[in-house]
């Protein structure tokens, strides 16, 4: 268990999924990633936290699906919600931010894939830009 003092809560849509977070999130990363399309549309938002600090309150609607040897990806059965990238081999998980209660103080602090990226996205800002994988180059990488 984390003691730093930080607390974040999230879940799902329709409330079949409830988490909480004991201790800080990275930054946001965007993946632009073609499995992030088809899973969000355009692009996933995801933050991360070490797997411990993670604890499930309510999981009646969560699902697992392996999207391929690397990693899976949870979601809630009853409403669709994406909430988790979970990689096999790290210490830590990604949470879609927006599945977070209240994200504040989240930045994006990159986006990745962007070789992949839909067409008619644009980004915007500053943040470092990946054509593949940040392959920790980007503060919270290590999770």
């Amino acid at each position: 268990m984390n003691d730093s003092g930080e607390r974040h809560a999230g879940g799902c849509l329709c409330g079949a999924v409830r988490y909480e977070v004991n201790g800080p999130l990275r930054g946001v990363v965007n993946c632009h990633c073609t499995m992030c399309q088809k899973l969000h549309g355009a692009f996933g938002a995801h933050t991360k936290a070490d797997k411990g600090n993670i604890t499930i309150l309510e999981s009646r609607g969560l699902r697992w699906y392996a999207s391929s040897d690397r990693a899976r990806r949870g979601f809630c059965g009853e409403c669709g919600s994406s909430l988790f990238w979970e990689p096999v081999n790290q210490p830590g998980t990604g949470i879609l931010a927006g599945s977070l209660d209240q994200p504040a103080g989240l930045r994006t602090i990159g986006h990745i894939f962007v070789g992949e990226k839909c067409k008619f996205t644009e980004i915007a800002g500053n943040a470092p830009r990946f054509e593949e994988s940040s392959a920790g180059a980007l503060d919270g990488d290590e999770l």
